[in-house]
């Protein structure tokens, strides 16, 4: 499976350690940028070809890391077939239920928020969680595509 990396200057350095341990767990990484450390960048110029990579290309998923995750978040969830799950510490059921009940394709992380294996840890279990596929949630997922379908 293909993941998608993008980040805002808050989430850069997070990004380039998430990396190499996604690809460790032997997955393909493309990263969408920033390609360097930009104090003044915008969090929608990287997290929106994310979210838009994720829907052109079905099965795969990104990871979009900023300072909280929140805005990086609400970009992504503007794209019509994207849900963002976003993580910024605490319980990690949150993962595991945002996967396994809405099929969560990407995943906003707070980068001022977590520590490095956090991170990891939570990025491991976005990845390795499926969906259940239960009527329930198909039905649900259903009602939320039909919400709007002009981006």
């Amino acid at each position: 499976m293909k993941i998608y990396f993008a980040s805002d200057h808050a989430g850069y350095e997070l990004k380039e350690r998430l990396k190499p341990f996604v690809i460790n767990l032997g997955y393909e990484v493309e990263d969408l940028g920033p390609d360097r450390y930009i104090e003044t960048d915008d969090y929608p110029d990287t997290c929106l070809p994310a979210a838009r990579a994720v829907v052109a290309n079905p099965g795969t998923c990104a990871i979009i890391i900023g300072g909280s995750g929140q805005g990086e978040g609400i970009v992504a969830n503007r794209i019509h077939g994207v849900r963002a799950a976003v993580y910024y510490g605490g319980t990690l059921d949150i993962i595991r239920i945002t996967r396994e009940h809405n099929d969560a394709n990407v995943l906003a992380l707070g980068a001022r928020f977590l520590m490095e294996d956090e991170a990891q840890y939570a990025v491991n279990l976005f990845l390795t969680t499926k969906y259940t596929g239960d009527e329930r949630h198909v039905r649900r997922i259903k009602k939320i595509e039909l919400l709007s379908s002009d981006n």
